[in-house]
């Protein structure tokens, strides 16, 4: 069955009935099959999500509350749905495809706790008998791209509090899995969204350029929202400001965990594990670099190789902690990685094995600043060891980075704790907990490479809404000529 585009509340074929199919990462069979949205069927979605626009921004609070609740019921009630797609598109967990309904469920309810709280102020006003205040407005249709990494958690985010703030949407489904974008829709469509406020393209990867491209330069699209690689989120934010379009960017991470020398290293290594492994390392916050003090390396290493050599790998279908990487051709990158770091210096601590999109956890001690793992973003369970002598290297090391999306410190002083995670350059900062996390009502997006903006609670009304001025004043008003 194709998985059909979504325009104006109708399914659809792509006008010229081309469709594109997703491999499984792991046993090579067909995903699944979806249509491949061409220019007019952008032109398509524009025009109806432009058209949904003005009554859906006058409903009251009240009902888009409800219809956001629904959406969510209804996102639970498919979980099975979910899971199996996600696994079969993205070689995921079932455990971490469930947490993703689990997740993306609550970003939908927190949206819709959202719009009875985008409010405004009265603000004093210089000029006498003058009422002056500002407004939250809805910015008109939202563009939404949304990855595969975390398809439901980050397709929900995506297009959740642009409705509750009046918005109306088209998510542009991940190339990688357009059938799990595609049950998010369903998720709202089914709630009774009025037709044509939430909208979905799909389409072949060799189009993608061009669909994205018109997708953002439609006149009806008055801001984007992308998630996914540091590359493709400079070229969006550059087609955005070209055409005066504000966009939100949260893109990718080389998350430091810094452990300093009185660090609880039980404490640090289960945290390690955890941030560095979930999801085979693909998550923007994976702990990318473990930085660890050299008076307490040694134990630290023993401990955190005898936990990630036991994690189980392979068929995501089993009992497993590291299912596939996204395409078998993601283990050549991390070969590379390897290879190129052993050259250098780096020991290889555990792991190195793969068979296809199956990787183990992989861990590289001793890494230095000449080696590629060190800057490279690897987004996969190789993951680097970087011994240091003090606070003051580990701060250094921890910003040697074009990247600031998430950090984690561990220390039993928290005052020096503080002190450390104050000095690291990045959006998210934890403190003797992973870099891995997210809550719905959080501010949560980085800075550097990883991008600008900020999804989450009242961070994101600020995103999808326009701030106007308003003021009620005499009529009789004295005027200088």
């Amino acid at each position: 069955m194709t998985v059909l585009l979504s325009i104006g509340g109708h399914d659809q074929n792509a006008s010229n009935h081309k469709n594109y199919s997703r491999i499984d990462p792991v046993t090579g069979e067909v995903a699944s099959v979806s249509a491949a949205a061409t220019l007019d069927d952008v032109t398509s979605a524009a025009k109806a999500a432009q058209s949904a626009f003005p009554a859906w921004a006058q409903t009251g609070p009240t009902e888009r509350r409800n219809l956001l609740n629904k959406a969510a019921d209804i996102m639970e009630a498919k979980q099975e749905d979910f899971i199996a797609a996600m696994i079969a598109e993205t070689g995921a967990t079932g455990p971490w495809a469930g947490f993703n309904v689990m997740l993306a469920a609550g970003h939908i309810r927190e949206a819709a706790a959202l719009t009875t709280q985008i409010a405004g102020e009265v603000i004093p006003s210089n000029k006498p008998g003058t009422l002056a205040m500002s407004i939250n407005k809805p910015k008109g249709v939202c563009l939404a791209i949304a990855p595969w990494n975390a398809p439901i958690i980050l397709g929900a985010r995506a297009i959740a509090t642009p409705l509750a703030c009046g918005n109306t949407v088209i998510l542009k489904s991940s190339e990688f899995c357009p059938l799990t974008h595609r049950l998010i829709i369903d998720c709202f469509l089914e709630a009774g969204f009025p037709a044509g406020v939430v909208n979905l393209i799909s389409n072949d990867p060799s189009d993608a350029p061009d669909i994205v491209k018109a997708l953002i330069e439609a006149p009806e699209v008055r801001h984007v929202n992308f998630t996914g690689s540091s590359p493709v989120g400079r070229i969006i934010g550059r087609i955005a400001g070209e055409n005066l379009k504000p966009a939100l960017l949260e893109l990718g991470g080389k998350a430091p965990l810094v452990i300093l020398s009185d660090a609880d290293i039980d404490g640090a290594v289960n945290a390690a594990i955890f941030g560095a492994f979930m999801n085979q390392g693909q998550i923007c916050m994976s702990t990318e670099r473990v930085i660890v003090d050299a008076s307490i390396a040694d134990e630290f290493v023993e401990k955190m190789v005898a936990k990630a050599s036991t994690l189980p790998w392979g068929n995501p279908r089993d009992a497993v902690v590291l299912g596939a990487l996204v395409n078998p051709q993601v283990s050549e990158k991390m070969h590379d990685l390897i290879k190129d770091a052993v050259s250098k210096g780096a020991t290889l601590a555990c792991g190195g094995d793969s068979n296809g999109a199956l990787f183990s956890a992989t861990l590289l001690d001793g890494v230095t600043s000449d080696m590629r793992i060190y800057k490279e973003e690897s987004f996969g369970p190789v993951k680097s060891i970087i011994r240091v002598n003090g606070d003051e290297e580990a701060i250094r090391v921890a910003n040697d980075s074009e990247y600031g999306l998430s950090a984690a410190v561990f220390s039993q002083d928290i005052n020096r704790a503080l002190t450390c995670a104050n000095a690291i350059k990045s959006g998210i900062c934890h403190i003797n907990g992973p870099t891995l996390a997210d809550e719905p009502h959080m501010p949560f997006g980085g800075v550097g490479d990883s991008g600008y903006g900020r999804f989450g609670g009242k961070a994101g009304i600020a995103e999808f809404t326009d701030l106007r001025w308003i003021t009620i004043e005499d009529p009789n008003q004295h005027y200088p000529f």
